[in-house]
């Protein structure tokens, strides 16, 4: 089959290996859509992945082609989305279903073969069945959505309250969607670029509630309009400080993003932590455990009745041949992007 396979650090190339051969507890996955996470690009450029070589790739979703156990046969042809991080069941935080935090996990395409490839080896237990009126290209958006879902259900906000979001990349879009979704109204977003604000708008966010990054003081603005709970989606110390020094005494802070350097707080953001008695919390993957109530299914049921719009979201559609095309748009920022998404 074909794939592209990190030989080492800027070292990908579209080639042909061997097809993957399943165990018993895994399937075969035909992929159909697969999106570039905006991980992939130090993963590939910069850091390289943990096993090398490696197909990256882990925001995906296809058709499960071969089973290993003759008792699944029944999903054979059947739509799927995958959950790309592997638990290992065992540890203490798998046995209580917190398989986000699983302490000795797999992931696909960083620990393991991923779908920048023409079919994927997954565990059965990763898979959840797609209904037919959700479309591949949402589905490889089942995982990033479900991070933001997690990460709102982090600190809970209430339709009452005032919540800001901090950072419009795909998660901080992802994330203004889900919330409107949850019935969250009073939304200040915080970006700097005319493309971001476009697409805020686009999915309900009016000009009174976007602020300029760029052009105006976001403190000031986020003080006045009383925060209750800030999602902090960039992960960079001006941001973060942002978020801290905006909220209301006894307010939340989720930190969303991947930090871009090491973090430092100022003596005064940390007395602003102590004496409003924030609430500062971090959010990691998704939870996926199969239950009606886990992250995914609310993704896929908020899919279903047509309360998350992000269909909008994948901005360029390139065939798997392409692939760098679409990472070194996201690696030099060369065009505007929320999502790339390769088809197969």
């Amino acid at each position: 089959m074909k794939a592209w396979v990190l030989n080492n650090i800027s070292d990908i190339e579209y080639k042909d290996i061997e097809k993957p051969q399943i165990s018993e507890s895994e399937v075969l996955v035909r992929v159909r859509s697969v999106g570039i996470c905006g991980s992939d690009i130090p993963r590939i450029y910069e850091t390289g992945a943990h096993n090398m070589p490696l197909v990256p790739g882990h925001e995906f979703a296809g058709e499960v082609v071969e089973v290993g156990d003759p008792f699944h046969s029944q999903w054979v042809g059947k739509r799927v989305g995958v959950f790309p991080l592997i638990p290992c069941k065992e540890c203490r935080q798998c046995k209580q279903e917190k398989y986000e935090l699983c302490e000795n996990y797999n992931y696909l395409g960083s620990r393991c073969n991923g779908a920048f490839a023409e079919y994927v080896a997954v565990p059965f237990w990763n898979i959840i069945e797609l209904p037919e009126s959700v479309a591949f290209d949402e589905a490889a958006l089942l995982e990033p959505s479900a991070v933001a879902v997690h990460a709102m259900r982090r600190v809970d906000p209430k339709p009452s309250e005032s919540v800001a979001v901090i950072g419009l990349g795909t998660i901080g879009l992802l994330l203004t969607a889900v919330l409107i979704s949850n019935g969250i109204k009073n939304i200040y977003v915080v970006g700097n670029k005319k493309f971001q604000k476009e697409r805020a708008m686009k999915i309900g966010i009016d000009e009174a509630h976007y602020i300029d990054a760029k052009h105006e003081n976001v403190i000031e603005k986020l003080k006045d309009a009383g925060i209750d709970a800030c999602f902090e989606c960039v992960g960079k110390n001006e941001t973060i400080s942002q978020s801290i020094d905006s909220v209301r005494h006894s307010g939340r802070v989720c930190l969303v993003g991947n930090p871009y350097s090491d973090i430092t707080f100022d003596k005064n953001i940390y007395w602003k932590i102590l004496r409003r008695q924030l609430v500062v919390t971090g959010s990691w993957n998704s939870a996926f455990t199969h239950s009606e109530k886990d992250d995914w299914h609310y993704v896929l049921n908020a899919l279903s009745d047509g309360r998350l719009p992000i269909k909008d979201f994948v901005t360029h559609r390139f065939e798997m041949p392409e692939l760098e095309t679409g990472l070194k748009i996201m690696r030099d920022k060369t065009e505007d992007y929320i999502k790339i998404m390769m088809v197969m």
